[in-house]
């Protein structure tokens, strides 16, 4: 019987890039709290209800959310399989058959690059979920992975 493929976590400097992600969209939710706010300011409704609301859910997606989403993405290769999972209260677990796959993508946006980090996305035959991303490897690290799938698609014997 084969032994389970233990999966590792992802790059730490990851966790920079989602709190980075967090704040955004918390800077551009407190905006529109802040707009709702002003516009509320003007009826007889209480103030400041919307941008209080809007702040603990901001640091919420800044501070808490980042490190428990963190925590929760896992991955693994070995010579025939790439195995990544992610989720916390729905988990998954994908595995990708290494001569699956078709072709391969590095990404990396400004804020992974400023981190250090890339997003592999492998691309397989079919139309669900014919797209596996493993966000948050260091660059070198997800160019080891890609050499080595490239590697094992042209030994294949297809």
């Amino acid at each position: 019987m084969d032994t389970p493929l233990a999966l590792a976590p992802l790059d730490p400097r990851f966790l920079r890039v989602l709190r980075w992600h967090g704040a955004i969209v918390a800077v551009v939710l407190l905006a529109a709290a802040l707009g709702a706010e002003a516009i509320l300011y003007q009826t007889d409704l209480p103030n400041g209800i919307v941008l209080a609301i809007a702040a603990a859910l901001a640091g919420w997606l800044a501070l808490v959310a980042p490190p428990r989403r963190f925590a929760h993405w896992r991955f693994a290769i070995d010579d025939t399989e790439l195995h990544v999972a992610h989720g916390w209260w729905v988990r998954i677990h994908t595995i990708v058959p290494v001569g699956r796959v078709q072709h391969i993508d590095l990404t990396q946006g400004p804020i992974e690059r400023m981190c250090g980090v890339a997003t592999l996305v492998l691309h397989t035959a079919g139309t669900e979920h014919a797209e596996v991303r493993v966000p948050g490897l260091a660059r070198d690290r997800a160019e080891a992975v890609r050499d080595r799938i490239r590697a094992a698609i042209e030994a294949s014997p297809w």
